[in-house]
């Protein structure tokens, strides 16, 4: 029993709503204010105050920098949970497709520019790392009529080397772990490139197949409507066999003449 009455379910002879059917349109129905976008949110929150903690006394505040290490976690931690969340508890909306994607380019964005501001980082690194990112999701957008690229191991590899790099371009490190971080950033670098390559050989592949079926239907549509425009006219009543064999001229004239007789 739901405890509904007869009458709050759209009258007196109306039928309760049963409590699973409620609840599956209830989720199919997702608020803009679920724990997936809330998470979202925080993310593009976060993006300024990073960059104040990181550009914060001129950068290179130890102090200022750990803050500005914490703030970078959470927005990658929570990167990896709203996704997940969204997909399990069927949260999906218009503003998480959106958002989603902007404030995970916002927040590397924001962190390989300052640290190329301050000098830590190469503006090079920078440059491949945001031209790769920009472009694939563009790409996205080009083969998103024919097919969804899918995500790799190979992406998901390069989006844990480059959270990892830059958290630990980041912190003010020293000595060998200064000298770590900078293999784990060419290993980000290269794995960008490749995954980066490998997406735009896909994007080509589906763009060509999706292409290729849209023309194949076309001539199905064109070559059943061609059969049945044939079948149509051999099959019209009232056609004599001397009619049709009077050429295209009389057949017209008698398929004008039935259709002004049926008005």
């Amino acid at each position: 029993m739901t405890g509904v009455p007869a009458s709050a379910a759209g009258g007196s002879g109306a039928k309760p709503v049963r409590g699973g059917e409620l609840g599956t349109a209830a989720v199919n129905q997702a608020s803009l204010w679920n724990i997936a976008n809330l998470l979202t949110m925080l993310r593009l929150v976060l993006v300024p105050g990073f960059v104040m903690l990181l550009l914060h006394n001129g950068g290179y505040d130890p102090a200022w920098r750990s803050f500005a290490w914490a703030a970078f976690a959470i927005a990658m931690i929570t990167d990896l949970f709203d996704g997940h969340l969204a997909r399990t508890y069927n949260l999906v909306t218009d503003f998480g497709k959106i958002a989603d994607p902007i404030a995970d380019k916002a927040i590397m964005g924001a962190a390989l520019i300052c640290l190329s501001y301050l000098g830590d980082l190469p503006w090079w690194v920078t440059g491949v790392i945001l031209f790769r990112e920009i472009g694939i999701t563009l790409m996205r957008f080009w083969v998103i009529r024919h097919a969804v690229i899918p995500a790799s191991r190979g992406g998901k590899m390069k989006t844990l080397a480059q959270g990892t790099a830059v958290g630990m371009y980041v912190l003010a490190l020293t000595g060998p772990l200064a000298t770590l971080r900078f293999w784990v950033m060419a290993v980000a670098v290269v794995l960008t490139v490749v995954t980066g390559l490998d997406y735009v050989r896909q994007a080509v592949v589906l763009r060509r197949q999706g292409l290729a079926a849209e023309r194949a239907a076309a001539a199905e549509a064109a070559g059943g409507s061609g059969a049945a425009a044939v079948s149509g006219v051999s099959a019209r009543p009232g056609v004599s066999g001397a009619a049709e064999g009077a050429g295209p001229v009389s057949g017209a004239s008698s398929a004008r003449g039935s259709a002004e007789a049926e008005r």
